[in-house]
């Protein structure tokens, strides 16, 4: 393929937000309730937090949101300017601009909505021993409107785009964009794909995720995604490799693609399933002493799966560039990676 063939070929909508990442202690996350790895959004307790934290430790601020991490990621790997575009909303202020400028620097072509009358969305990360836990205030990000997906200059990025990805997190702001998205990748024989993103998701937006899944190609989660999944779902197991079946047998609301599920687990193989089976691969090992947060490690995994993905590459080489992705970023602040891959 050309270079001009992978214009807009990946596009993602999501909740932009700035992380405001910290090393935190244990007194700090019990005071705020705050559970590791997991992902919540801010109750009226936790909005404090994120002023004690710049106070209290050494904050840095990166450009984050979980779909945001995954084409920024995606586009690092692809290493083609323009390959991917995003969008999602953010507020007329300094930390927008910033998001703005982190993006575009990245190579993505971003089309925000900008609300004037909102701040933009912040996602506290608490980290402890590596772990991350992620609270986000939506804020802008919560105020995307399906208008905005309707403009003719936004929606030709649909047109244009031939993989879709949108986190599980957008289904609790525009889930009228996203049926847009998908039924649009139905008519059009082109790839969805979505994320379980977090338990709060499967179990409180149990609905609208379920009007999703029939048009998903790929389900992206975690282990402990999918085990909330499960339960949710009245399936009584546990069992990772069997859950991940389970919902790659799903009903599919057209027969152009099988659905594939990726089932990530930390330290441990990542978990496929497609036809009644199930493959594990091993991920990269890294000495605990190299992990500095696990903050971006699941969104880098999607970035660098989808990077292969759009090459018509086997499974097997989308997973192994997910765990690189994933790899370089638990080795840094957030989800950042150097000027260029070193994948092969």
């Amino acid at each position: 393929m050309a270079s001009s063939d992978f214009d807009g070929i990946i596009l993602g909508m999501g909740n932009p937000l700035l992380d405001v990442s910290a090393v935190v202690d244990q007194e700090f996350l019990d005071k705020y309730e705050i559970k590791l790895n997991n992902a919540i959004l801010a109750e009226d307790k936790h909005l404090p937090m994120y002023d004690e934290m710049s106070k209290k430790f050494s904050v840095e601020y990166i450009a984050g949101g979980s779909t945001q991490n995954s084409i920024k990621v995606a586009q690092w790997m692809l290493q083609i300017p323009g390959a991917t575009s995003f969008m999602g909303s953010i507020g007329k202020d300094k930390y927008g601009e910033a998001m703005k400028k982190d993006a575009t620097a990245a190579g993505v072509n971003v089309h925000y909505y900008e609300d004037e009358s909102i701040a933009t969305g912040t996602c506290g990360v608490c980290v402890m021993g590596g772990e991350r836990s992620l609270i986000a205030n939506l804020s802008a990000a919560n105020c995307y409107k399906v208008e905005h997906l309707k403009k003719p200059e936004n929606w030709a990025l649909v047109e244009k785009a031939k993989f879709y990805y949108i986190a599980g997190f957008f289904l609790t702001v525009s889930p009228e964009s996203i049926q847009l998205v998908r039924e649009h990748a139905a008519a059009n024989n082109k790839v969805f794909t979505m994320n379980l993103s977090a338990p709060f998701i499967c179990e409180f937006f149990k609905d609208v995720q379920e009007k999703c899944i029939p048009y998903m190609d790929y389900v992206f989660g975690n282990e402990t995604e999918a085990r909330t999944f499960s339960r949710v779902h009245g399936w009584e197991t546990d069992d990772v490799e069997q859950i991940a079946i389970k919902i790659s047998q799903l009903p599919k609301a057209t027969g152009t693609y099988k659905r594939t599920t990726v089932i990530t687990q930390g330290a441990d193989p990542v978990v496929v399933a497609e036809d009644g089976k199930v493959k594990k691969y091993p991920v990269i090992l890294l000495p605990k002493e190299k992990l500095v947060d696990t903050n971006g490690a699941g969104d880098a995994f999607v970035g660098g799966f989808l990077a292969q993905l759009v090459h018509g590459k086997t499974i097997e080489e989308c997973v192994r560039a997910g765990c690189y992705a994933s790899n370089v970023v638990i080795q840094r602040s957030g989800c950042t990676y150097p000027e260029k891959p070193a994948f092969n």
